[in-house]
């Protein structure tokens, strides 16, 4: 659901800020005031083309903000920004987007219908979804035997049918598997611990020195324990002096304990040419093979299992190659049966849809329109997954596929149809999406006004609607009324969009239907809004 719009320079609008509710709402005002704008605000929030002619003159750029909500409560902000001079930019929740982004996250939330207008309905892949649900149509079965059959083709494929080709596979993967298998890694942080041990033994002469400095310095004649023996000697049974003194006793300790510690590690330090030699071959070796298979050991030892897993199928290839064609042929002949039995779920249902939206066109002032429901055959067996709807508007005209009806009054007309029989299918076809209608009553009036009112209203039950219209009928049939006004400032003019009162509502709709709000059109909008 659309729950509020915002517009900023878009034509002659200058600042529109609307707060949108559930069920119908209705856009009027005279001709030319910009209610058409408000559609075009949501187009571009849906990722309609953007024209810098929409700024407003004199402006910088033009804006719209839509704050949607899924059926499932997700919030979502979507910005579009069209400068006077330049690209338009998209955001979705307030960070840079691309307009494809913005219209992916629209999709599920609003339609519009009209002649310009992005309409879900006409791809072919909805109407064929349309269609399945209209009819309770089980593709499951059908959706699992494809994802299976494409399951096996790709691993047909990634396991390779040239032969030479996999012949030099495997000489590569056994060269590779082999140095990798000689080189025994099994610790990713080998070459670590050797750094740290090389670092040892190529210096050992000088650390074995510098302990026994070290050493010398705690220990000897006038080092560090007889100065602290010395100190303990001139406070040692002072009563002020206790605590300093058990301190001294305690740092005597410890310095026994770190000479005789690094007397120990001292002498353990070797001069050995021989482990060092060990030491840098390894340490080279595992750079080479770092420089080949990664960035790092843990990398190199992931190459080297997935190697081998890949030269362990290569090696059994014929076997593998027949478990898998048989998994294949189970698979296709599973996709078949799904594919005709769906197939034929289709080409009866069709005729079906057909008529119910031909039953609604007749209501909705289009007694001769004529309905079909295209299932296509699919070149190898598949079932008709090539689903169209066609339209014939007016006696003697050819049925034509939906998106070359030129019409847009009657094109929009044809999906309030479809939207009301597939509604009155499925309680929850869809619902809480975002409908919005545009010249969806053009060229109409009287019963057949009344009628797409009462549409419309019977849609809102299930969707938010939105519709502009010039018809007083159809206005009258809204929850909510927006009008759309033009005022002129300093030779400037300025077009506003406002929700009206229910008085305010009597005064347009009276004005809808005569020109002026007379008495008699006052009573008669009157009438209108308490049916």
């Amino acid at each position: 659901m659309l729950t509020e719009l915002h517009l900023e320079n878009l034509g002659v609008i200058e600042r529109v800020e609307l707060v949108l509710g559930s069920g119908l709402t209705a856009v009027t005002g005279e001709t030319g005031a910009g209610k058409t704008m408000l559609v075009e605000a949501i187009e571009l929030l849906v990722g309609g083309r953007a024209d810098s002619s929409i700024v407003r003159h004199g402006a910088a750029e033009a804006r719209v903000d839509g704050r949607l909500v899924t059926p499932d409560g997700v919030e979502t902000v979507l910005t579009r920004v069209v400068p006077a001079d330049g690209r338009s930019r998209a955001y979705v929740d307030g960070r840079l987007a691309t307009v494809a982004s913005l219209a992916e996250a629209a999709a599920d939330v609003v339609d519009l219908h009209g002649q310009h207008a992005h309409q879900s309905l006409l791809s072919t892949a909805t109407q064929r979804a349309a269609l399945d649900e209209y009819g309770a149509i089980d593709v499951g079965p059908l959706r699992e035997a494809r994802a299976r059959l494409t399951e096996v083709d790709a691993a047909l494929a990634a396991l390779g049918g040239d032969d030479r080709a996999r012949a030099r596979e495997i000489d590569l993967l056994r060269f590779q598997v082999g140095e990798l298998d000689a080189a025994e890694i099994e610790d990713p942080g080998e070459d670590t611990r050797l750094d740290a041990e090389e670092s040892v033994l190529a210096d050992a002469t000088a650390h074995r020195e510098s302990a026994a400095v070290a050493v010398a310095a705690l220990s000897d004649d006038q080092g560090a324990r007889d100065a602290l023996a010395s100190a303990l000697a001139a406070i040692d049974g002072r009563a002020p002096f206790a605590q300093q003194a058990e301190r001294l006793r305690d740092l005597l300790a410890e310095l026994d304990d770190l000479t005789a510690e690094v007397r120990a590690r001292g002498e353990e330090i070797d001069e050995s040419p021989e482990r060092l030699a060990v030491l840098r071959e390894r340490r080279q070796l595992l750079k080479n093979l770092r420089r080949k298979y990664g960035d790092d050991l843990a990398a190199v030892m992931a190459f080297h299992a997935e190697s081998a897993a890949r030269l362990r199928e290569l090696e059994r290839f014929d076997e593998r190659a027949a478990e898998l064609d048989g998994e294949r042929q189970q698979a296709l002949a599973a996709e078949r049966a799904a594919a005709v039995a769906v197939g034929r779920r289709r080409r009866e249902v069709g005729p079906r849809l057909a008529a119910a939206v031909e039953a609604e066109l007749r209501r909705l002032a289009m007694p001769h329109a004529s309905v079909a429901v295209e299932v296509g055959e699919h070149p190898q067996d598949h079932p008709g997954d090539r689903v169209q709807f066609l339209l014939a508007a007016n006696p003697g005209s050819p049925l034509l596929p939906l998106n070359r009806v030129a019409s847009g009054g009657e094109l929009a007309r044809a999906m309030l149809a479809l939207r009301l029989v597939l509604s009155a299918a499925s309680a929850t076809h869809r619902s809480g999406r975002t409908l919005v209608f545009d010249e969806v009553d053009a060229g109409i009036g009287g019963e057949a006004a009344q009628a797409i009112g009462d549409a419309l209203a019977q849609l809102a039950r299930t969707h938010q609607v939105l519709v502009v219209t010039h018809l007083a009928q159809v206005a009258a049939a809204a929850d909510v009324q927006i009008s759309v006004a033009k005022t002129v400032r300093e030779g400037q003019t300025y077009a506003g969009a406002t929700p009206i009162s229910a008085e305010e509502r009597v005064a347009e709709i009276a004005r809808m239907l005569s020109g002026s709000a007379t008495d008699s059109a006052l009573d008669h909008a009157r009438e209108l809004l308490e049916r």
